[in-house]
């Protein structure tokens, strides 16, 4: 028995847990740990679950390698050698661009993703990397790159200090924030609404805006035109001001000129919100003591997911809440984050090369995920034929499911690190799992880089791990694809990035230190904060590091070495935003995702505590929209869209706006050759066959998720 204070690596919230541990691999028990400097003692169901996690029984514990069709489990070392025996003729023969990466979610809430993947990336040598954030956050990275010079450089509200908060396409009452690292963000949002206002923008009456003062229903997809109409309501009528970032912004006025078109009456009509509503949202944004406005899903997962990311922070700057307390500002992590690096930096740019097959660009070194299946499907010089996943699931998470998970099934060679046996890792040949979450350690080297207040925290492994560690298994695998073979010095590799790392923050680590312990060292010593590992290890509950501050302009590096309110990679998207003025409304349904309290995309659903109750595979449609289709609450529906067909009961509720429906995405297990008994007895369905992966945010490629058009009818 024994008691240990953690990090929740689960989402973005980093909540202290307390977990106290038995004899047995189920005799543990979490909750949270009152004395954390963050969280003080809030938690969410997915944090007391952890527990069930370590112990899930379909948690894989030993290499897979695919044998005549059939897995089976083998020693390390065999593992190890089927990857060399095999991935290596494919890069000999076709070159490093026969070979694609893809990495999820997960990677973000694991050290070993933060320090160890880029090695394994660099060392394949390819530019067909892929990723989950281009169904998730690429465009708000994208803009905030564009205006302030690094796309890490994400300005967040201050939750604690606002006085009002214009929320829009997001519910982190059940994400529990998402790039905003936020503990118990119900009971920050009432406290806003204590002092001043909270107004929620969603096609449907989430949890967060039953939470709020106000809720606006808007279409799906529209983000962009409200947001546009709120600028040229706060310029028409003098409300505009810069405030802190004065004489910090250029482009202001190639911006007022962008927005005289649109006007609250003109987009009225498309938004579904009356222009004198539009109206008084601008003055009352404009006229707060303090405001902040924030965005996710439901902005960047959309036809211009770019723009509305964009003019989110247009809005910020333009009433004077840039860089302001109350208003939005730059978090000064302790560690590994870009903009604290002393000495100029290079401006962020895109397109540094584009897709073979469709030409979709570059952005931050990876592809858009939607021409993924493209690049293995068609024949070609640089044709993908080989394919390692990390903690990535993309036969759920990616648009048009049905041919990814056809071109994962034509592949000469996978690779999987994971630890379940899941509908994207069956394709694999070969799985190399790790250790839950309570065996490894943890720091939040990219999450804290988000936070709305700054802070540092180390958690320890709880218990020992039977496998080794992700990041020594990502080494292992990057001296095979350099050509050291399977048996590679992990140590020696080890000591090599080190060096690396060391060499460019000018650190020295301390003595003793290795993996990432001796990494996160060196960046904690190049870092704004007079801190080593050793502080932050000895620091049980966490170090509070203060709240956000000002930080312009020295955060900025931009070529201009302003805030770029008008960078041409963004503002060239306007024109086909107007265009949009000039089309009839479409009148049919559109298809939009949703988040549960009790999931987290498709992680969490082999959890029994987790996968019950108010986490339900429906498919919710408006009481008028299901009187005219004729649809029963209870009974099946099929949605059909251009790339599929699925088949879901109903949930008839007001709280969704007429003309929409919603299903959420992360479902759809049990299929044949998966190991999950408890997702495969409430399987849902994948939302994402019916996700298209020709709809995408043009600048950046981002797969349209939310506004899909969508058949629906009683099945």
């Amino acid at each position: 028995m024994g008691t240990a204070f953690i990090t929740c690596p689960l989402c973005e919230a980093t909540c202290g847990l307390e977990v106290v541990t038995g004899p047995e691999i189920h005799d543990i028990k979490v909750r949270g740990d009152k004395d954390d400097v963050f969280s003080q003692g809030y938690v969410c169901p997915k944090g007391t679950s952890i527990g069930a996690l370590h112990a899930d029984p379909d948690r894989l514990r030993a290499p897979l390698v695919k044998r005549d069709g059939e897995f089976v489990e083998v020693s390390w070392d065999e593992a190890f050698a089927e990857v060399e025996a095999r991935l290596l003729p494919i890069i000999k023969t076709y070159g490093a661009q026969s070979v694609a990466a893809y990495f999820g979610n997960p990677t973000a809430h694991s050290l070993a993703g933060a320090l160890y993947l880029r090695a394994l990336i660099k060392a394949l040598g390819t530019t067909n990397i892929f990723s989950a954030g281009s169904v998730d956050q690429i465009p708000k990275v994208f803009a905030s790159g564009y205006l302030f010079g690094d796309p890490a450089t994400v300005a967040i509200p201050d939750l604690d200090h606002t006085d009002h908060l214009l929320l829009i396409g997001g519910n982190p009452l059940v994400s529990n924030g998402s790039l905003m690292t936020a503990p118990d963000m119900r009971g920050r949002i009432k406290a806003i609404r204590e002092r001043g206002k909270v107004v929620v923008v969603d096609p449907v009456r989430t949890r967060t805006a039953e939470a709020a003062s106000e809720h606006v229903a808007v279409r799906p997809g529209s983000d962009a035109l409200l947001l546009f109409a709120l600028v040229h309501t706060i310029f028409e009528e003098g409300l505009d001001s810069l405030g802190a970032a004065e004489g910090h912004v250029a482009g202001l006025e190639d911006v007022r000129r962008l927005a005289v078109s649109f006007t609250p009456e003109a987009v009225a009509e498309t938004v579904g919100v009356d222009a004198g509503e539009i109206r008084r949202m601008a003055r009352e944004l404009a006229g707060a003591e303090s405001a902040a406005v924030y965005g996710r899903m439901g902005t960047t997962t959309q036809r211009f997911g770019t723009l509305a990311s964009w003019l989110i922070d247009v809005l910020n700057v333009i009433t004077g809440n840039l860089d302001r307390t109350g208003g939005v500002l730059f978090p000064l992590a302790a560690a590994g984050q870009p903009n604290t690096r002393p000495g100029p930096r290079k401006p962020f740019r895109h397109g540094r090369w584009l897709s073979r097959v469709r030409g979709l660009p570059e952005v931050m070194g990876e592809l858009p995920v939607v021409t993924l299946a493209d690049e293995i499907l068609t024949p070609g010089d640089g044709q993908v034929r080989a394919l390692l996943t990390v903690c990535g699931n993309p036969c759920v998470s990616a648009p048009n499911a049905g041919r990814i998970d056809e071109a994962l099934d034509g592949l000469e060679f996978m690779v999987s690190i994971d630890v379940y046996l899941n509908e994207t890792t069956r394709h694999a040949d070969v799985i190399l799992p790790g250790p839950t979450p309570l065996e490894r350690p943890h720091y939040d080297l990219l999450l804290y880089q988000y936070s709305v207040r700054n802070i540092a925290r180390w958690s320890d492994a709880v218990v020992d791990s039977p496998l080794p560690q992700e990041w020594e298994t990502m080494l292992r695998l990057t001296g095979i694809v350099m050509g050291l073979g399977a048996d590679a010095d992990v140590a020696a590799l080890d000591d090599g990035l080190a060096a690396q790392v060391a060499a460019l923050n000018g650190t020295e680590a301390a003595p003793g230190l290795t993996g990432p312990p001796r990494l996160l060292d060196l960046l904690l010593k190049a870092g704004p904060y007079d801190l080593t590992f050793a502080d932050v290890a000895a620091a049980q509950h966490g170090i509070d590091l203060g709240p956000l501050g000002q930080r312009l302009p020295d955060v900025l590096s931009t070529a201009s070495g302003k805030v770029e309110l008008a960078p041409p990679a963004i503002i060239a998207d306007v024109e086909r935003l107007s265009a949009e003025l000039a089309l009839p409304r479409r009148d049919g349904l559109v298809l939009i995702g949703r988040r549960h309290l009790r999931s987290n995309n498709s992680w969490m659903h082999n959890v029994a505590a987790l996968n019950g109750g108010s986490n339900t595979c429906t498919v919710q449609v408006h009481p008028d929209d299901a009187a005219r289709l004729g649809l029963v609450a209870g009974a099946d529906a099929r949605l059909t869209t251009r790339t599929g067909s699925v088949v879901a009961p109903v949930e008839v509720t007001d709280a969704i706006r007429t003309g929409v429906v919603s299903l959420p995405h992360g479902w759809g297990h049990g299929v044949p050759g998966t190991r999950a008994a408890v997702a495969g007895d409430r399987p849902g369905v994948n939302s994402n066959l019916l996700g298209d992966d020709h709809l995408v945010d043009v600048p950046t490629g981002t797969a349209v998720v939310n506004g899909i058009p969508v058949e629906l009818a009683p099945a």
